[in-house]
C-alpha cells in the first residue's frame, strides 16, 4: 500500500512543471511576507491565514490539473459554457456581495472568504476561446467577417453580461485583453484589430462627448493628466501610492517599517494589502524589491509562452498565451496604477495581492500550462 501510494506520489510529480511551480511558489511566498506586513496594522492573521490555505489549495490543485489533457475535457464545451453564464448570474442571486460599488462577489453564509466569479470563469473562458478558434481555423477561415462576428459574440456575451451586473471594469478589460492576444497567436488578420480598435476609440469619444461614461471612470482619467484633480478625492489613492513607492527609494525603509504601510490608519496607504501592495513593497523594499517582483513575474510569462511554442498543437499553445496574457495585462495595470500612470480599474498584482479566488485560479491556470509542457514532451522523458 505505501509503495503504491509512492509510485502514484512519483507520477504526480512528475506530471507537473517544477520550473514554473518553483516561480509561481516564489512569487506567492514574497507576497504573503508583504501581505503580512500590509495588514499587520489591522492586529489580525486572518488575511495571511487565507492567503497561506488559498496557496496550499492551489498547488494541489496544480498538480491535478497538469494531469488533466483539456482536449478530452472540452468534449463537454457546452456544460463549460453554460457554468460560464450561471456562475455570472449567481452574483444577481442573494448570494451576490458588493464592495466598492462593484457587485462582483458571491458571498456564502458560513464561508470563510468570498468568491470572484470573474476570476473563476477567466480560466473556463481561456478554454472555451481556445477551442473555439481552433475549430474557426480548422473548418471556416480566421480572417472571414463571419468568423469574426462569431468570436465577437462570444466576448460580447460574456463581457457584456458580467459587467452590467457586476460594474466591474477591471476584470471586463482582462477578458478582452486576453482574447486579443489568443486572437492575435491564432493568425487573425491584423486588419480586424485595427477596425477594432479605432472603432472602439471612436466609440469612447462619442460617450464622452454625450457624458455617457460613468461619472467615478471620467474622474479617474481626468486625474492621471492633472495629478492636483481632486487630491483628497478621486486622487488619494494614487497620491498615497506613490509617496509610498517613492518614500522606499533605492532599498527601502525596511520590512515591517514603513511609515504609511504600518500606519495604523487605513486612509494611509488604502487596499495596501490588494489593489497598492506593489507600493507597500516599494515604500519597505525599495526600488531592489519591486524589481524582484517584476522577475519573479517575468519569469513565469517567460515559461508560459516557451510552454506555448513547444505545446503539441495550436489550442494547447493558446491556452499558454491567454495565461501570460492575463498575467501581462494585470501586472501592467496594477504596477502603472501604483505609479499613478494608469486609472484605478481595481486590479490585482498576480501572486502578490490578498485574494483567495485569485490564488486558486492562478495556480490552476498554472496547472494547464505545466500540462501543456508536460505533454509536449517525448513519452520516454514523460515517464522519467
Amino acid at each position: 500500500m505505501l509503495r503504491r501510494t509512492r509510485e502514484l506520489l512519483g507520477d504526480v510529480l512528475r506530471q507537473a512543471d517544477p520550473v514554473l511551480l518553483l516561480f509561481c511558489v516564489l512569487a506567492t511566498s514574497y507576497g504573503l511576507v508583504m501581505i503580512t506586513s500590509a495588514t499587520r496594522y489591522l492586529e489580525t492573521y486572518k488575511h495571511v491565514i487565507v492567503q497561506g490555505a488559498a496557496t496550499v489549495i492551489g498547488i494541489g490543485l496544480y498538480f491535478l490539473i497538469s494531469m488533466i489533457d483539456v482536449t478530452e475535457l472540452l468534449k463537454k464545451w457546452k456544460w463549460i459554457f453554460l457554468f460560464n453564464i450561471v456562475f455570472i448570474l449567481l452574483l444577481k442571486t442573494p448570494l451576490g456581495w458588493e464592495i466598492n460599488g462593484n457587485l462582483a462577489w458571491l458571498h456564502i453564509p458560513g464561508f470563510p472568504v468570498n468568491i470572484q466569479p470573474a476570476e473563476i470563469v477567466k480560466l473556463t473562458f481561456i478554454i472555451l476561446l481556445a477551442y473555439q478558434l481552433v475549430w474557426l481555423k480548422e473548418n471556416k477561415d480566421l480572417k472571414s467577417f463571419s468568423s469574426i462576428l462569431f468570436l465577437g459574440g462570444h466576448l460580447l456575451l460574456l463581457v457584456g453580461l458580467y459587467y452590467l451586473i457586476s460594474n466591474d471594469m477591471g476584470s471586463a478589460l482582462v477578458y478582452i485583453f486576453v482574447f486579443a492576444c489568443m486572437a492575435f497567436a491564432a493568425g487573425v488578420a491584423i486588419r480586424w484589430f485595427v477596425i477594432a480598435i479605432l472603432g472602439g476609440g471612436f466609440a469612447f469619444y462619442i460617450l464622452w462627448q454625450e457624458e455617457l461614461i460613468p461619472e467615478h471612470m471620467v474622474k479617474r482619467f481626468i486625474v492621471l493628466f492633472d495629478h492636483s484633480f481632486e487630491p483628497l478625492e478621486t486622487g488619494w489613492h494614487q497620491t498615497r501610492g506613490l509617496l509610498a513607492l517613492g518614500g522606499g527609494k533605492l532599498m527601502g525603509q525596511g520590512l515591517f517599517n514603513g511609515t504609511q504601510t504600518q500606519s495604523e490608519y487605513s486612509w494611509s496607504l488604502p487596499f495596501r494589502h490588494t489593489d497598492f501592495i506593489f507600493s507597500a513593497i516599494g515604500e519597505e523594499l525599495g526600488l531592489l524589491g519591486c524589481l524582484a517582483v517584476l522577475v519573479l513575474l517575468s519569469a513565469i510569462v517567460i515559461r508560459c509562452l516557451t510552454t506555448a511554442a513547444k505545446a503539441r498543437n495550436l489550442m494547447e499553445s493558446l491556452l499558454c498565451v491567454g495565461v501570460a496574457g492575463t498575467l501581462i495585462f494585470q501586472t501592467i495595470s496594477n504596477v502603472g496604477m501604483c505609479l499613478f500612470v494608469m486609472p484605478v480599474i481595481g486590479l490585482t498584482l498576480p501572486f502578490f495581492s490578498y485574494g483567495g479566488s485569485s490564488i486558486l485560479t492562478l495556480y490552476m491556470a498554472m496547472g494547464l500550462v505545466s500540462g501543456v509542457r508536460n505533454r509536449s514532451l517525448p513519452e520516454w522523458l514523460r515517464k522519467t
